[in-house]
């Protein structure tokens, strides 16, 4: 009998090294990498001279995000592009020119997961958000940090280590609001995503147990009524809408009543003038009818975005200065129109 059941284990062993994938070991190394690139940081202190630490913590409640007053709030400020392609904006002066040029309230540090972004060099988009979220706790304002991958359930222990990361060292400050998955696809939210989001959410819970989360929902994040149906525990869990205005119109924003209708909390995190190709031209009357949905139900945004890029949706012309300082002929026909909506917010 000891033979035979030693034979079996040998056996259930060659097996499971066999269906080892490299991904895996991949997978391991990349985690180790940015860790070590991270692990001389220190946490940074609470500090009466620290802008953040004046901001009021946000709660979801019901169906809306409030401050510590219980009050609705409505952020609205800039997303930058992805990380690993237009990484120069990612600086503390152009941080400090969109809150006072523009107005911004809050910035998003979209960092690439895939093309040669977080898979590839950890530690370099990591830096790069880091210094995003460091001149936003300077400047006072709010800050997502957004996983932006299109396969974040293929990708699930590179996004627990980031976000461990990130709520180890930012945790204990409010401006700080984690995006777990910036636009899942054709997935099933129940089978899929929600599993995956509960899974970062245990992790970033273990470094912070209450600032605010904003979790994708399938179809690029458009299908918000069927999260809305089915939530996460979570008490501090809003779900991502994102829409552009050539493409997407009242029948998203139909999704989005019926969502909200049904308690849950919902943040714009990326919203374009353009159609859904971030090209093809701008849609200014559609974009002001989403911008009075999002003011009727107190919808936070971030509009796409702080880039030179030659397309529609880009807010700056080609070789805009990295550090701000971009006087209204540098600015596309997007960021005239979001700069001076804004503006006059």
């Amino acid at each position: 009998m000891k033979k035979i059941n030693l034979l079996l284990f040998l056996l259930m062993s060659i097996g499971l090294l066999f269906q080892c994938k490299p991904k895996r070991k991949e997978a391991a190394a990349t985690v180790k990498e940015a860790a070590a690139a991270t692990a001389e940081l220190p946490v940074l202190p609470d500090s009466i001279a620290n802008p953040a630490i004046r901001l009021s913590p946000l709660k979801v409640q019901g169906n809306l995000i409030v401050g510590e007053d219980g009050k609705p709030v409505q952020l609205q400020g800039m997303s930058l592009f992805w990380s690993q392609w237009i990484g120069k904006y990612y600086n503390a002066k152009a941080i400090r020119w969109l809150k006072h040029d523009w107005n911004c309230t809050i910035v998003r540090a979209a960092m690439a997961v895939e093309y040669d972004g977080y898979l590839t060099q950890p530690g370099l988009e990591q830096k790069k958000v880091f210094t995003v979220i460091d001149a936003a706790v300077k400047e006072g304002l709010y800050v997502i940090v957004d996983w932006h991958d299109h396969h974040g359930e293929d990708h699930l222990i590179e996004a627990k280590q980031f976000f461990a990361t990130v709520a180890k060292r930012y945790g204990h400050l409010p401006n700080v609001i984690y995006e777990t998955y910036n636009e899942p696809m054709y997935v099933s939210w129940k089978e899929i995503l929600k599993p995956y989001h509960q899974a970062i959410i245990d992790t970033i819970r273990y470094y912070d147990p209450d600032n605010l989360i904003v979790c994708g929902t399938p179809s690029w994040s458009q299908d918000v009524q069927v999260a809305a149906a089915d939530p996460l525990p979570d008490a501090n869990v809003a779900y991502t809408l994102h829409f552009y205005a050539g493409t997407h119109r009242e029948d998203l924003r139909g999704k989005a009543y019926t969502a909200l209708n049904n308690g849950a909390a919902l943040m714009v995190t990326e919203y374009g003038l353009s159609q859904a190709s971030g090209d093809e031209g701008i849609y200014e009357e559609e974009t002001k009818k989403w911008w009075k949905f999002m003011d009727d139900h107190h919808l936070s945004s971030c509009n796409w975005s702080v880039a030179d890029k030659v397309e529609s949706s880009a807010a700056l012309k080609p070789g805009a200065s990295a550090s701000g300082g971009w006087t209204e002929d540098l600015l596309t026909p997007s960021g005239i129109i979001v700069r001076n909506h804004l503006r006059n917010k």
